[in-house]
């Protein structure tokens, strides 16, 4: 992973036509935006822009567009909440090709300090297929210079993430990564490639299919992978054991096999739930009061769902963090949704709170989970990308980063 990448700081934006793709794929509820984490985390590279003077054309995808261009999903929105943030109009484009006349005209009109927004790049169609040439094109002929400071969207070699650098570098522009982005590689690289030990990792989550190169990439980087959430039962079940109705992947129990004897092999310590707490049937709704109990991890009943870690679990897991100088955690102990079935979620978070370790959240379910509930100020860093993190997390060199200028 190229971690040593050109940021903000590196060139002066005086009097330059910045384009820079952020994240500002927000949930929106009737034409509002019911949490603006992605808008507020962009401010201070766009401030840093602004302030040097240089004219800040941004750009971001909203939603997956699946039928084509559509109010629902413009970032009219957007615009008017980085207006109220920066106290001045952020101009929005609302044209639906996104780089056209009135797209071409705005930035022509732009003074130095301005800020325009670009309509969602997804309405082009052609940002997410390899034929994206011509849109990247359109896009750097209306900048000097680009910055990608869109973390969330860097695992996508995409025409506004990647493309476009191939264009602005031709015509001896910069491009470079933003404060976000720049503090996501710093982070999420250092704590994989460079960290300081013990180094533990935790893995959660349902399918065991979704981090098959995260579980092997980590495993020869940590010291402890601590696994927890539904991937659990198929490891468990690798190990011959019942696992009830609790979700199990069988067609992926010879690779959790490989896995055990890949961190005996490597000398590392992998933990598995030593107890386990079950219902007998999943919550509906998923918030709903539900009966539980708790058994050993050796012996769940046949008619029974693993719902989340047990407290002898909850212990060991808190103990490994506690040795630990680097922690990455990326995936919920169970079904964090539902309080009752939290525990072990909350657990793992308090832990985490309470280790003077650095403490890194890898986006997804891990992020809404450690702002659910309330422990986001006590962790070092949280990942703003859930796709992202996973593929930094497996190794996999990222399109939006690796196409910023080398420093």
């Amino acid at each position: 992973m190229g971690l040593n990448k050109k940021s903000v700081d590196d060139f002066s934006a005086a009097g330059k036509r910045v384009l820079v793709r952020c994240d500002f794929n927000v949930p929106l509820k009737n034409g509002e935006i019911t949490d603006e984490t992605r808008i507020v985390a962009a401010l201070p590279t766009i401030q840093k822009l602004v302030n040097d003077g240089g004219k800040v054309i941004l750009c971001s995808h909203l939603g997956k567009v699946k039928n084509g261009p559509n109010e629902g999903e413009s970032l009219a929105p957007v615009a008017k909440r980085l207006s109220e943030k920066f106290g001045k109009e952020v101009k929005f484009v609302a044209d639906y090709n996104v780089t056209g006349e009135a797209a071409t005209a705005a930035v022509a009109a732009m003074q130095p300090g301005d800020v325009i927004l670009l309509q969602n790049t997804r309405f082009r169609g052609a940002e997410e297929t390899k034929n994206g040439a011509e849109f990247s094109k359109e896009l750097a002929d209306l900048c000097d210079d680009y910055v990608c400071d869109a973390f969330g969207s860097s695992h996508r070699a995409h025409a506004s993430v990647a493309g476009v650098t191939e264009y602005v570098r031709a015509k001896g522009g910069n491009c470079a990564v933003g404060y976000l982005m720049e503090k996501e590689i710093n982070f999420l690289g250092n704590a994989v490639e460079n960290p300081v030990r013990p180094f533990v990792a935790i893995l959660g989550g349902a399918k065991v299919a979704d981090k098959l190169n995260v579980i092997s990439n980590l495993l020869e980087k940590c010291d402890t992978l601590i696994i927890g959430g539904g991937m659990a039962y198929t490891f468990l079940k690798a190990q011959g054991y019942e696992v009830g109705t609790s979700l199990c992947d069988d067609s992926k129990l010879d690779y959790c096999k490989e896995m055990m004897a890949k961190a005996e092999q490597l000398g590392k310590k992998l933990l598995l739930p030593v107890d386990t707490v079950v219902t007998s049937e999943f919550p509906n709704p998923i918030d709903a009061e539900i009966a539980t109990e708790v058994y050993d991890s050796t012996q769940l009943p046949a008619d029974k769902m693993g719902m989340d870690i047990g407290p002898k679990t909850q212990a060991m897991y808190a103990e490994a963090v506690k040795t630990a100088k680097t922690v990455v955690w990326n995936g919920p102990m169970g079904v964090f949704e539902n309080p009752i079935l939290a525990k072990g979620t909350v657990a793992v978070a308090q832990a985490l709170a309470d280790t003077d370790a650095t403490t890194v959240i890898g986006g997804g379910d891990s992020a809404a989970a450690i702002n659910q509930l309330g422990f986001a100020d006590k962790v070092t860093h949280i990942s703003t990308g859930g796709g992202a993190s996973l593929e930094f997390l497996e190794g996999k060199e990222l399109p939006g980063v690796y196409a910023a200028d080398d420093k």
